[in-house]
């Protein structure tokens, strides 16, 4: 598990499994967000498995699927509502954690300036400069 910060909130990583879930407790995380399609790879874990796991270990989890390239209004606004609702701080996950990262600049729940969110995603490792039109 590489989980990388982008606020205090939220932290991205890639594909999580249900052994990270102590993990995740141990370092203080509260809810899970999934952002994966379900069978995107032959060896994905299942999102029923993974949220199981989480409810276990006391996490909320929610999944918020997104295609690669193909991030909607609707996607975002799941993503948002998400960061509102949920327990923080949240890891959030995709293949790579680049769609969570995208989610996150898109939704803008700390009303960052766009120069701010690139910035911030790009000391994570993530860039979202191809996103720069649609961060306003």
């Amino acid at each position: 598990m590489q989980l990388k910060p982008l606020t205090d909130r939220l932290s991205v990583t890639p594909q999580i499994t249900a052994e990270d879930m102590p993990e995740l407790v141990r370092l203080g995380f509260r809810s899970i967000i999934g952002n994966r399609p379900e069978g995107e790879t032959p060896d994905q874990p299942a999102w029923e498995e993974l949220a199981a796991e989480a409810r276990k270990h006391g996490l909320e989890a929610r999944q918020i699927p997104v295609v690669p390239g193909q991030i909607g209004d609707a996607d975002v606004a799941a993503f948002g509502k998400a960061l509102q609702d949920l327990s923080k701080p949240i890891a959030a996950f995709c293949r790579t954690g680049t769609r969570s990262a995208m989610l996150w600049a898109l939704a803008n729940p700390d009303s960052l300036p766009p120069e701010e969110r690139l910035r911030i995603a790009a000391e994570q490792g993530y860039d979202l400069s191809a996103l720069r039109a649609r961060l306003g």
